[in-house]
């Protein structure tokens, strides 16, 4: 198993803090995704959201034993129209060819399926934190919709933070135009406070485990406001017409 997941799991089992901030993301993933039919994890990771929403099906482009199947997110194993959600939690900024990925999400979802991704947000507070701070690189002028093909050796690690902001940003209109059976139904900017002062998945934490809860309480409520400019995350849902 890869390495960097074992460390991941052990910091999911020690660090309360981490759980906490990462369930209200599960949360806002649960009440986005559209009823009914499958629904399908893509980059399951160390597993936590299946752990959280178990009737997911839970996939990785590497193994690990507590996921359903190994998979490329470019390249699906399931029949046209038989998903009804793609759920990515940090995964879309890692993707190659997020256009390869968004053209196969639309012939695998059924009518009305949704797209459901949370990831990093580039505003102006979190791109210089992220910039400083992160080990992932944040490439705004990089074109997320550019054609092209996938390369064998590529690391599945390798990623651009910006990629996100971009598709529920500046290149929303190109991406319902390049892909026309997509498009967006929700785009909220959100995490200020208790996810950074967490500290992810690295063993520090600035936050006591017992001011999660309030802080992200009151996050909710500053979010419409505050969003645009401090978040360090998004969470986007493109849905196929």
């Amino acid at each position: 198993m890869e390495p960097t997941l074992e460390r991941h799991r052990a910091l999911w089992q020690t660090k309360p803090v981490l759980r906490a901030v990462y369930e209200d993301c599960y949360q806002r993933i649960a009440a986005a995704c559209a009823s009914g039919g499958r629904t399908l994890e893509i980059g399951g990771g160390t597993g936590n959201l299946k752990a959280y929403l178990p009737a997911f099906l839970s996939a990785d482009i590497q193994f690990a034993p507590w996921l359903d199947l190994v998979s490329d997110a470019h390249r699906l194993p399931f029949a046209d129209r038989s998903l009804r959600n793609l759920v990515l939690f940090d995964v879309l900024h890692h993707l190659e060819r997020p256009r390869l990925f968004l053209e196969e999400a639309v012939r695998v979802l059924e009518s009305g399926g949704r797209i459901v991704a949370c990831e990093p947000a580039i505003t102006p507070l979190s791109y210089l934190l992220y910039r400083l701070f992160h080990a992932e690189p944040v490439r705004l002028g990089d074109d997320p919709l550019a054609a092209g093909g996938l390369s064998p050796d590529r690391d599945p690690y390798d990623s651009n933070q910006a990629i996100p902001t971009r598709l529920f940003g500046r290149d929303r209109p190109r991406l319902e135009a390049l892909v026309p059976a997509l498009r967006t139904v929700r785009c909220v900017r959100f995490g200020f406070l208790a996810y950074p002062l967490s500290g992810g998945f690295r063993p520090w934490s600035a936050l006591p485990v017992r001011f999660a809860a309030p802080i992200l309480r009151f996050e909710r409520v500053i979010e419409p406001v505050l969003g645009p400019i401090a978040a360090f995350r998004l969470l986007g849902v493109l849905e196929k017409r």
